[in-house]
């Protein structure tokens, strides 16, 4: 298995583990929080290199 799929496999299960302990709704609420306050956190030359390394992926 790769290791985007891994990762992909943790975060299934980790959501599950969330939503189970806390709740749907905080669960969403940390899962989609979490990551953008961490994006919203890079300065303006890290955001740009987050975004073009997504889409020189999405063109392999």
């Amino acid at each position: 298995m790769s290791n985007s799929g891994k990762v992909a496999v943790a975060g299934v299960v980790a959501a599950i583990v969330l939503f189970w302990a806390v709740g749907f709704w905080a669960g969403l609420l940390f899962l989609i929080g979490v990551p953008a306050a961490a994006y919203l956190l890079l300065d303006s030359s890290q955001r740009r290199r987050v975004r073009g390394l997504s889409r020189k992926q999405i063109g392999r």
